[in-house]
């Protein structure tokens, strides 16, 4: 129900983020530099992906449910489904990449990103099991599916090479 926001500044980067997870498994990340929509993402988005996916799967490690899934290695997209952000950040001297302003490439931005979610996700998940426990499981369900729709698919064609020595 609530929706985790956090804003701080690092290395004069102004940094600005609000998550939430539903139910559904559409990723819905929206970007902004200096109030510039970035529908093409840039280095800001890339720091806060790393980070969101290395968290999750620390905390993972950490929690007992490891143990039962050791085999599962969270993807960054397993911990994005059903994950609703919007990312907006403060550059004093944004360099976009391309005349249409709609990715970002200043370098520094990706660790200064990086280093915030990192810090204030893996504390607001230590303060919030419940929440945690929801992420994880979100993310561990989505994982449990790749690996069924892969087993799946290897399967469809191992019986479809074997049909072709019939013919």
């Amino acid at each position: 129900q609530e929706i985790p926001y956090a804003d701080a500044e690092r290395d004069g980067i102004g940094i600005e983020l609000a998550l939430q997870y539903n139910d559904g498994y559409n990723e819905n990340v929206f970007s902004f530099v200096n109030n510039i929509n970035t529908h093409e993402g840039g280095t800001h988005l890339t720091g806060l992906k790393s980070a969101l996916t290395s968290v999750v799967n620390k905390h993972l490690d950490k929690s007992s449910r490891a143990v039962k899934d050791k085999d599962l290695k969270l993807t960054g997209d397993d911990v994005r489904e059903g994950l609703t952000a919007i990312l907006a950040v403060k550059v004093r001297e944004p360099q976009f990449e391309g005349q249409t302003k709609t990715k970002l490439g200043n370098s520094e931005v990706e660790s200064a990103v990086k280093t915030f979610v990192n810090e204030w996700l893996a504390e607001y998940l230590e303060e919030h099991p419940r929440v945690a426990n929801i992420i994880i499981e979100k993310a561990l369900s989505a994982a449990r599916a790749r690996e069924a729709a892969r087993k799946a698919r290897d399967l469809t064609r191992k019986k479809s090479a074997l049909d072709v020595g019939n013919l």
